[in-house]
C-alpha cells in the first residue's frame, strides 16, 4: 500500500517531545506513521494522542492533535499514514 499523506507538523514542543499535527485525513492509536523532513526520516507507532490536551483514540480530518514524537521535528515536516 502506498502511503498517504495526512498532516503536517504546525509546531514541536522540546521540552515534551509532543509534536502539533494538523490532520488532513483520520488517524487513530495504533496507526503506524512516517514523519519526514529535512534530514529526518521517523517511523513510529501512535501510542498517544490528544485533542485539546485530552486523550483520545481517534481524531478527524481537520482536527489539531498532539501526539509524542521520539526525536526532535520542526514546523513543515509531512505525516504520513504507512
Amino acid at each position: 500500500m502506498a502511503e498517504k499523506q495526512i498532516g503536517e507538523v504546525s509546531n514541536y514542543f522540546k521540552q515534551v517531545k509532543a509534536a502539533a499535527v494538523k490532520l488532513k485525513a483520520s488517524l487513530k492509536l495504533g496507526d503506524k506513521i512516517r514523519i519526514k523532513g529535512g534530514e529526518k526520516d521517523i517511523e513510529m507507532t501512535v501510542e498517544s494522542m490528544q485533542v485539546n490536551r485530552k486523550d483520545v483514540k481517534e481524531a478527524k480530518k481537520g482536527d489539531e492533535i498532539g501526539i509524542l514524537v521520539p526525536e526532535d521535528v520542526h514546523k513543515g515536516y509531512k505525516i504520513f499514514k504507512i
